[in-house]
């Protein structure tokens, strides 16, 4: 085993282990949890996200009606060591500082190691705060 000297640690993109939290119905609180490990932290949300799409239309441990979802929007739910909100699904406070940029990288975006992410459907995300009522 090779190890590595100062200058190629710098140059190492941190790898990180994120659960990804697909939302299919925020009324219905319905959503499956996805682990990803090796996550690169300087990819853009934009580039995250392209993965995410392909990766779950793929993944044939989901049931179809995840794999085929609108998905396009990202927001950090908790991250390792910090405090964790009481909603079931989603928090809606904090949209400012929680939903990623798809412009920003991951690592600036706030996003480290054992972060717990959410993937849904903006338009879905904005009908459900106008009118937070869950059918169960």
């Amino acid at each position: 085993m090779k190890l590595l000297d100062q200058k190629e640690l710098l140059y190492m993109a941190p790898e990180v282990t994120i659960t990804v939290r697909l939302i299919r119905s925020f009324e219905h609180r319905n959503f499956k949890p996805v682990v990803y490990r090796g996550v690169n932290l300087d990819q853009t949300v934009k580039e995250f996200i392209v993965f995410l799409k392909q990766d779950v239309l793929l993944r044939t441990s989901l049931p179809p009606p995840f794999r085929n979802y609108k998905y396009d929007k990202l927001k950090i739910i908790h991250q390792a060591h910090k405090s964790k909100t009481n909603e079931l699904v989603l928090s809606l406070e904090e949209d400012d500082r929680l939903l990623l940029k798809e412009d920003s990288t991951l690592k600036a975006a706030g996003i480290a190691n054992e972060t717990e992410i959410a993937f849904f459907c903006e338009e879905d995300y904005k009908n459900y705060k106008d009118n937070p009522i869950s059918s169960w």
